[in-house]
């Protein structure tokens, strides 16, 4: 005996029921040792006995059931799950008229049994059309609905489809008795449950989908950072095209400007300014040259590089986090896991009821006559009461009601830019004491910008301003294009350079109106030759404040300092001071250096924060907050390289 096991992403799953539907196809086939359905990922994990069954046969079943299996591959999946969306829309909107139409045939019966203003002969056409939008909507798009119901009988299991068709059946049953048999029975009302229900069905199955796919999407948005192929460099120096997933830890990869990095790495050769805000958060680009790591996803700003792969597949930077988001959209809240207890006992529940509804009236009747309940079995009575067990009982308004408010409550704190990590923040935001807010992007804008220019000596200010914009007009980088920005607001009206040539992650050398110019970093200005005492001063000002300090020379002369940093937004202030009035302790967390952490949160109001820590040590320190300090933490992001900080808070906002 070999214990094997299988995953398979599974397409048609909507509730509790179907995840349930599986488990017990599964528990009933021999082989099959162990099976874990997650809905939310829509995945089936089963450990079988290699002797007994194959993988073939564990795909029958699910098929069999009516399910669907997708492509493994991710970008696929999320394909064919748009593609059950656009069908699943499809079959929304044919029952969705004919439960409009069965409504009109409802309203023209009421107006009818009313007023009389209807010859009796009119009532024969209703009949017939509400007999066709039922039959219609059953038997069109809710074809599938008795195919899963069928396949679940034949393995002993009644779920969702089964008490769903016998709810819909019962309606044409009940439609046909009241036509021919009872003629009390309300004949169209029947029939148009049959419609109503079934509609009913695949707009929960259709919402369902909805939730599913936007949150599938956020990995999609994720993984879309990464290129499909790259540039890969042979051991004789050749140049070739290959799919990422082909890479190898040691292969290397050439990336040009502009580009997505497309996998983890060290730099071996080259220097360039890159943008990993994708996993910092931090704006400002970050200089690379051999020997440090890059990661995928980030953006190389300005020179080629060359990188020696580190990481490949699910230890990948971009891959470790799409699981950290997967796994925190798996987590399922108490009150629904409480739903899916309740929901095991809800079928037979129901046919129970039907039965013992029909059974009373009669037994009962006849038993006692001469009583309120009539002489005699009343099966008129007996056959409307089960009737209206089983249309009354259908089991996905349960399945579907409390996941659907917190979809609800979800949607209207989304409309606020609130993201509900899970369905149990609901309930535990109340007891929250600790806000843990990400710099970058919630407090301040998270562009850089040009926050002060201070001439040197007798040079004025706007002069710094031209002679920065002006050297800088051809360059790429992103501290450029904040200085660009920032002379095109002030309208300088600036000249291009005559000359120019960038300095990979120092700075840039220009002629501009026949001086000869330098734009960049202090030391390496030092390192051209450059007097800077006259602005050592300046610069360390600048620098406390947690800016970042660009020095200006004209003619080896340094005429003036630019600092940049990331501005505070406008509300920052008033709101960390609400969140303080409300008795929550705010605390900023931040992957950038000391000073610069330390000045943001002294203007904004902020008495504790954390500097220089990474994605990954983020979630640790929150979970620190809630472990050591035994503190209700809820987290405020600004995106992806905030999700796995996310994972084990009670309450997220985006």
């Amino acid at each position: 005996m070999t214990t094997q096991q299988a995953q398979y992403n599974v397409g048609g799953m909507s509730c509790s029921f179907c995840a349930e539907t599986i488990t017990k196809a599964y528990d009933r086939t021999d082989g099959v040792e162990d099976v874990d359905v997650s809905l939310a990922h829509e995945e089936v994990l089963v450990q079988y006995d290699d002797d007994q069954l194959g993988d073939a046969e564990l795909k029958d079943t699910l098929r069999d059931l009516g399910y669907t299996i997708r492509d493994p591959n991710k970008e696929k999946r999320f394909e064919e799950q748009q593609e059950e969306l656009d069908q699943g829309k499809r079959q929304l909107l044919i029952s969705g008229i004919a439960s409009l139409l069965a409504l009109g045939l409802m309203g023209l019966m009421v107006v009818r049994n009313g007023w009389n203003i209807f010859a009796e002969t009119d009532q024969q056409w209703m009949w017939y059309g509400s007999l066709a939008l039922a039959l219609g909507t059953m038997f069109w798009p809710g074809l599938y609905i008795k195919k899963k119901a069928y396949n679940s009988l034949k393995r002993g299991i009644f779920n969702q489809h089964v008490l769903l068709e016998a709810g819909a059946f019962a309606g044409l049953t009940g439609g046909f008795l009241g036509w021919f048999v009872f003629p009390s029975f309300p004949v169209v009302h029947f029939f148009i449950v049959s419609t109503f229900i079934t509609t009913y069905h695949i707009l929960s199955e259709y919402t369902s989908l909805i939730v599913r796919t936007r949150a599938s999407r956020a990995v999609q948005d994720l993984m879309d950072l990464q290129p499909d192929t790259a540039r890969r460099v042979t051991e004789d120096g050749e140049v070739e095209d290959v799919e990422v997933d082909e890479l190898d830890v040691g292969d290397n990869v050439r990336v040009k400007p502009g580009e997505n990095i497309p996998i983890d790495g060290e730099v071996i050769d080259g220097e360039s300014a890159v943008d990993e805000s994708v996993a910092t958060g931090e704006s400002a680009p970050v200089d690379k040259q051999p020997g440090d790591e890059v990661i995928g996803g980030s953006v190389n700003e300005t020179g080629t590089l060359l990188i020696e792969v580190t990481a490949t597949g699910e230890d990948a930077f971009l891959n470790q986090v799409a699981q950290q988001i997967e796994e925190a959209r798996a987590m399922k809240p108490g009150i629904i896991q409480l739903a899916d207890k309740i929901l095991k006992y809800f079928v037979p529940g129901v046919l129970s009821i039907a039965a013992a509804a029909f059974l009373f009236w009669v037994i009962i009747p006849a038993a006692f006559p001469g009583t309120i309940l009539g002489s005699g079995p009343q099966l008129q009575t007996a056959a409307y009461a089960a009737l209206a067990a089983l249309v009354l009982g259908y089991p996905c308004a349960l399945g579907m009601a409390t996941p659907l408010a917190l979809i609800r409550g979800g949607g209207e704190a989304a409309r606020n830019g609130i993201l509900m990590r899970s369905g149990d923040a609901f309930q535990v935001y109340r007891d929250v004491d600790t806000v843990v807010l990400d710099k970058t992007g919630t407090i301040t804008q998270g562009e850089p910008a040009v926050n002060t220019v201070v001439g040197i000596g007798e040079h004025p200010e706007v002069d710094v301003r031209r002679t920065a914009a002006s050297a800088e007009a051809f360059s790429e980088h992103p501290l450029a294009d904040a200085i660009l920005d920032h002379a095109d607001e002030l309208d300088l009206g600036f000249s291009d350079p005559a000359e120019f040539d960038s300095v990979t992650g120092k700075g840039v050398t220009a002629t501009v109106d026949g001086d000869d110019v330098l734009v960049g970093k202090p030391g390496w200005l030092t390192d051209e030759g450059v007097d800077l005492s006259d602005g050592e001063n300046v610069v360390e000002d600048l620098q406390d404040r947690g800016l970042t300090t660009i020095g200006v020379v004209v003619n080896g002369e340094l005429v003036g300092v630019v600092g940049i940093g990331d501005e505070i937004k406008d509300d920052a202030t008033a709101t960390i001071q609400r969140i303080k009035d409300a008795g929550i302790d705010p605390v900023m967390i931040t992957g950038d250096n000391e000073r610069t952490a330390q000045t943001v949160a002294g203007e904004v109001g902020i008495d504790r924060m954390m500097a220089e820590v990474l994605p990954d040590d983020k979630r640790e320190e929150i979970r620190r907050l809630q472990d050591e300090q035994n503190e209700r933490v809820a987290m405020v992001g600004d995106g992806i390289n905030d999700a796995p900080a996310l994972t084990p808070v009670s309450y997220t906002h985006l």
